[in-house]
């Protein structure tokens, strides 16, 4: 299967740069997955294709500013860097640019000294990992100086940090935020809940990878990035009895469905458990847990795009896409969403 299988024109004006004032007034497409019927609504009335006994599944991750600019020991030279995982302690792997201006031994300034990074390693693709020293607590010194890192195809300055959080986000550690639950409200939620649907919270970090193109022809070809996850009994059960019990498990975001199909078993049964996943799901992929999706537009020819296609099968999706363009849907993180049932 060829990356070009999943590419589709997408104008840059319909790429959303900035959030909607009221987060559950997205536009909502939604795809019959077996038939391919389109209908567009409001992101509001997602609660119409949830049936009591469903499990709505949700990643309660939340994003640290992950992306801080400081200024070469010795020179005024600016330097970004972007925090993709906590390695140990104060060590973390980063993405840094200039890489060149970041070699073994670079001390890098933030914020007056607040805080200092010292290069101590280059690892795969060139990533560096710094070790941090500072006085006080980290999160606390990241939250005054780090900034929200938005995804590349965003070029407009963020006013608050707390639209590129879910409502739910609390467990600290992505680079990037789980976007298709940042059309989800309180009130959205608590209305779902009383409809007699069940909410099970797991974690999975979500890494800069998301972002990667796939940049070889052959998908099979493409090495999926790792992402740490977490599910404890609570979650666990919920999706277990929603099985049991002949109800679907939804899930929020490509993000939540890597969890929970990384974690079940042959028989697509959950444990609580935690560790690492590389999964990457495709055309062919036979879901063990999963029956239906709620999910932003993602990428041409991204691994998201493609996991999307495992579901609904590729010339559904891509239809489906064809008319979002048509119908001048918002685009990637900050725009509209799917419901795929």
């Amino acid at each position: 299967m060829k990356r070009q299988d999943f590419y589709y024109e997408l104008p840059e004006e319909l790429i959303a740069q900035d959030p909607l004032e009221d987060r559950q007034s997205s536009r909502l497409l939604v795809l019959d997955k077996e038939s391919g019927v389109i209908s567009h609504r409001i992101f509001r009335e997602v609660t119409e294709y949830l049936r009591e006994g469903d499990c709505l599944v949700i990643n309660d991750t939340k994003v640290i500013p992950a992306r801080l600019i400081g200024s070469r020991e010795g020179t005024n030279a600016k330097i970004e860097i972007l925090l993709l995982k906590r390695r140990e302690n104060n060590i973390w792997e980063t993405l840094v640019k200039p890489g060149k201006k970041a070699k073994v031994g670079t001390r890098i300034h933030f914020g007056e000294g607040l805080l200092t990074g010292e290069v101590i390693g280059i690892v795969e693709e060139g990533n560096r990992l710094i070790r941090f020293t500072y006085d006080g607590i980290f999160e606390e010194i990241l939250d005054r100086l780090g900034q929200m890192p938005l995804p590349p195809y965003i070029t407009h300055q963020l006013e608050d940090k707390n639209r590129y959080q879910t409502v739910y986000a609390v467990n600290t550690g992505s680079a990037a935020a789980p976007t298709a639950g940042l059309h989800f409200t309180p009130e959205l939620l608590k209305k779902i809940e009383e409809k007699g649907v069940a909410v099970a919270r797991v974690t999975l970090h979500v890494g800069l990878g998301t972002f990667r193109p796939v940049k070889v022809d052959e998908i099979t070809d493409h090495h999926m990035h790792s992402e740490f996850f977490r599910i404890d009994e609570e979650a666990a059960g919920k999706i277990n009895h929603a099985k049991d019990t002949g109800g679907r498990v939804i899930c929020v975001g490509t993000t939540s469905c890597r969890t929970i199909e990384s974690a079940a078993d042959e028989n697509g049964r959950l444990k609580a458990c935690s560790g690492w996943t590389e999964i990457f799901i495709y055309p062919g992929y036979s879901f063990k847990v999963l029956d239906c999706l709620i999910t932003n537009f993602h990428l041409p020819e991204s691994t998201l795009i493609m996991l999307v296609s495992a579901l609904a099968g590729r010339e559904n999706v891509l239809r489906a896409y064809e008319e979002a363009v048509r119908e001048k849907y918002r685009f990637f993180s900050f725009g509209d969403a799917m419901y795929i049932g």
